[in-house]
């Protein structure tokens, strides 16, 4: 059977979850199909562990335009390269539209995987204006007439149905995101860390990811403030998604950097083996997003032992165990699609006391880590999330 993938994000350049998944998901099925990846962006590697890889750039003529119309057009320029294809699977809205047009002008079915929703991101209008409304309009289509959706977890698949109650019920299936647990493993030398001004014999508050409105990164730097002096926060941060949204965050930190020490910035995203000696060496990982479809970041931390304190929004609690594996705080968000808390200050508060109580417990979150390695290695194989998904194709297929 021939799968064509077509994704915005792939290795080398992947800056999200949904980059992550379609990578290792795309390793384990080149074993068992033809897998052909079409990705957009600069030329890349040919051959990824034996799926044949095509890049796109943005189509001439479109240097200019809006960033939603040069994913139209980028959609546009895939589509003759999936002729012969017995099936589409795309990921993102980025991407969606390429599976859509596809799927009618070869005769195929489209499976699209949803890794977040436009409908419940509105803060992505700061970044794309008008071209928000089209996003939005490219997503709707495509959800409303694809021959499957997998959802990344049981709270996005709801999430789905809310946005999209024309969907399908029966046609929309969960199949987790994964961790290889023996990449993703706990790193005992921290020595390298040093550089980056870690000290590793403080209790250590880990962040890693994207600044984007829906990681809730203020209301980390906000709970910090309430921590105890000799606590450290080590953020390793994307950049920030409008230029609003990083002053807001630089004023934070700048504001937490004179009042206390061991607030480590690390700007940019880390290589592999760095992120993982940061989340080994820290005593507990923080994930205080407000829209989390499941969180492959919170999974990263787990595999190499690390307790998390994450709120329970999305997927996360199908991923963090309360008490178990970690801490979920929990948020009463606003029902008109940001997910702002409706009441910042006591998540802030109720943040803060989740990690203290795990920071003043070394040997429990010690605890809490290894019971993270081992749910991540019990439930969340790629080889099994690979073994769902080729379900869903054939279910597509009949």
């Amino acid at each position: 059977m021939r799968i064509d993938i077509v994704t915005k994000e792939f290795p080398p350049t992947i800056y999200g979850g949904a980059g992550v998944h379609v990578a290792e998901l795309s390793r384990v099925l080149a074993r068992r199909t033809d897998l052909r990846v079409h990705a957009f962006g600069e030329d890349r590697e040919p051959d990824f562990h034996g799926a044949a890889v095509t890049s796109y750039g943005v189509p001439g003529g479109l240097e200019d335009a809006n960033a939603a119309i040069q994913t139209l057009g980028t959609d546009l320029t895939i589509l003759a390269n999936l002729a012969g294809t017995d099936l589409i699977h795309t990921h993102t809205w980025y991407a969606n539209m390429a599976g859509h047009l596809g799927g009618l002008l070869h005769g195929v079915p489209h499976v699209l995987s949803a890794h977040s929703l436009e409908p419940l991101r509105p803060w992505k209008a700061e970044q794309l204006g008008g071209g928000y409304r089209v996003s939005s309009w490219a997503e709707a289509t495509t959800y409303a007439s694809a021959a499957a959706v997998i959802a990344v977890s049981a709270g996005m698949r709801r999430d789905i149905l809310a946005a999209y109650p024309d969907v399908d019920p029966e046609r929309v299936r969960v199949v987790h995101n994964g961790i290889d647990t023996e990449l993703w493993t706990p790193q005992d030398d921290v020595g390298p860390l040093a550089r980056h001004g870690i000290d590793p014999d403080r209790p250590t508050v880990a962040f890693v990811g994207r600044v984007t409105r829906q990681k809730g990164v203020p209301y980390l730097l906000r709970a910090v403030s309430q921590l105890a002096p000799e606590v450290q926060l080590v953020l390793c941060a994307g950049a920030a998604d409008t230029p609003e949204l990083a002053a807001e965050v630089n004023a934070l930190i700048e504001e937490l950097q004179s009042t206390r020490d061991g607030v480590v910035v690390i700007e940019g995203m880390l290589p592999r083996a760095e992120i993982m000696q940061v989340l080994s060496q820290a005593t507990v990982f923080a994930c205080p997003s407000i829209y989390e479809p499941l969180g492959i970041v919170n999974l990263e931390a787990m595999a190499c032992g690390t307790a998390v304190v994450a709120s329970a929004v999305g997927g996360i609690p199908e991923v963090v165990q309360e008490g178990a594996t970690g801490r979920l705080v929990a948020v009463e968000q606003a029902s008109d699609g940001t997910g702002t808390p409706v009441d910042p200050d006591r998540f802030v508060s109720d943040f803060a006391a989740a990690l203290t109580a795990v920071l003043e417990d070394p040997d429990r979150a010690r605890r809490m880590g290894e019971a993270g390695r081992q749910r991540a290695i019990d439930h969340f194989s790629w080889e099994s999330i690979a073994d769902q998904t080729l379900d869903v194709y054939e279910s597509a297929r009949r």
